[in-house]
C-alpha cells in the first residue's frame, strides 16, 4: 500500500482540472492544521502555494502577485517582457533591466560559464526552433539547427552590473530563461512569504518544489517529500526524503516532450548539438538551498550524462542529486545516501556507479 504524503504530492489532479480550467482554487480557512491554499495556471504550468501559519491568509495574495510581476518580465515573445526587450536588440544595443531580471540573468551567466556551457542562457535561438511544449513544436531540418547553432555562445552575452543593461553581441541571438526562470521566482516566493511572517508553507512552481519549516504534524520533524517518477504524471514518487528550508527540482524526459516517428524528443536542449539531450538519463532531482541553483543544475547535467553529472554534483557542497536512468536504476549522491529512501513498489532499484 503506498504511503500517503502529505505535502509533495498535492493531490494535483484536482489542482490543475482547476487550474487549467483559468480559475483560482478557493481559499480555504485553517482549521486543524488544514492551510490556506491557492492554486493558479500561469508561466504554462501550475503554481500552488500552502500557509500552515494562523492568520496569513493574505500572504497568498502578495505571493501570487510576485509571481505574476516576475513571469511579465521575464516571459520570452511577451508584450513588455524584458526579456523579449533584451532579445530584439540582439547586435543593436544593451538593453536596461530591472534589478530582478537583472539578477536572474546574471544567475543564468554564472551557470553557463560554472557548467562550461552545459547549460546556456543565449540557447533561445534553439529553443525557438523546436518549441518543444507548445503547439507549433516540430522537428526542424538539419540545415535550420546548423545555421542558428553559431548564435548558441553565452560569452556573447555581455552584462553590466553598474548600468544594470543585458547586451547580445549579435544580430539573431535569444536569451531564455526557461532553464533557470521557475527556479528563481521560486526563492522570490518564498522571500515574499518571509516578509509576511510566514514560517512553514510549500511552494510548487510546477515540479520546483520549495518546503518551508518543519512538518505541521510535527514541528521536531522535517517534511517527507516525494520524488517525482518522470514516466509519470505529477504526484507520482518513486521515493522520499526529508527536508527542511530546502528545494527539489526535478526535469525529465517526459515532462514536455515531441514524438517523431516513435523518437521521443524531450525539451532540454544540447547546446552543443541543437537537438534535446539524448543520453541514458531519465530523470533528475537536485536538491538545495535555492532553487535557482537546483533548476540551473538539473539542466546541466542532463547534458553532462550520469557519470558526468554525477561527478559534477560531489564537486558542489551546496547540492545533492538524484538520477533516474532509462532501465529504472537510481543513483543518489553521497549527500542523501542515508536519506533518500525508495518505494517497494515503484519499480526501480537503487544502484551504484562503478569507479
Amino acid at each position: 500500500m503506498k504511503k500517503r504524503f502529505v505535502v509533495v504530492l498535492l493531490m494535483l489532479l484536482a489542482l490543475v482540472a482547476a487550474a487549467c480550467a483559468g480559475k483560482t482554487a478557493a481559499k480555504r480557512t485553517l482549521v486543524e492544521g488544514d492551510p490556506y491554499s491557492d492554486t493558479q495556471f500561469l508561466m504554462g504550468t501550475v503554481v500552488t502555494v500552502k500557509i500552515y501559519d494562523k492568520d496569513k491568509q493574505g500572504a497568498l495574495d502578495a505571493a501570487f502577485a510576485r509571481v505574476q510581476q516576475l513571469a511579465d518580465e521575464l516571459t520570452v515573445n511577451q508584450k513588455g517582457s524584458e526579456v523579449d526587450a533584451v532579445n530584439k536588440n540582439a547586435g543593436i544595443k544593451p538593453v536596461h533591466v530591472t534589478p530582478s531580471v537583472y539578477r536572474v540573468i546574471a544567475a543564468a551567466k554564472h551557470y553557463s560559464e560554472n557548467s562550461e556551457g552545459a547549460f546556456d542562457l543565449a540557447i533561445g535561438p534553439i529553443t525557438s526552433l523546436w518549441h518543444i511544449g507548445f503547439a507549433d513544436a516540430r522537428k526542424p531540418a538539419q540545415s535550420e539547427i546548423d545555421e542558428r547553432l553559431p548564435l548558441v555562445h553565452y560569452p556573447d552575452v555581455v552584462l553590466n552590473a553598474k548600468k544594470q543593461t543585458v547586451y547580445l553581441k549579435k544580430k539573431g541571438m535569444a536569451i531564455d530563461l526557461g532553464g533557470i526562470a521557475k527556479g528563481f521566482i521560486t526563492d522570490e516566493v518564498v522571500k515574499t512569504l518571509k516578509a509576511k511572517k510566514v514560517t512553514t508553507a510549500i511552494i510548487d512552481l510546477g515540479g520546483n518544489i520549495y518546503v518551508m519549516g518543519k512538518s505541521p504534524k510535527n514541528v521536531k520533524k522535517d517534511w517527507n517529500v516525494g520524488i517525482q517518477d518522470p514516466k509519470k504524471p505529477r504526484g507520482t514518487a518513486i521515493g522520499t526524503l526529508p527536508a527542511s528550508n530546502m528545494t527539489v527540482v526535478t526535469s525529465g524526459i517526459y515532462e514536455r516532450y515531441l514524438k517523431v516517428d516513435g523518437k521521443i524528443y524531450m525539451h532540454l536542449m544540447n547546446p552543443k548539438t541543437g537537438y534535446p539531450f539524448d543520453n541514458n538519463l531519465m530523470g533528475v532531482s537536485i536538491v538545495t538551498k535555492k532553487s535557482v541553483d537546483g533548476d540551473a543544475l538539473s539542466t546541466a547535467t542532463f547534458d553532462k550524462g550520469l557519470a558526468g553529472g554525477m561527478a559534477y554534483i560531489e564537486k558542489l557542497k551546496y547540492a545533492d542529486a538524484i538520477f533516474i536512468t532509462k532501465d529504472k536504476k537510481v543513483y543518489v549522491s553521497s549527500g542523501l545516501k542515508d536519506k533518500f529512501k525508495l518505494l517497494k513498489d515503484s519499480g526501480y532499484t537503487l544502484a551504484t556507479l562503478k569507479k
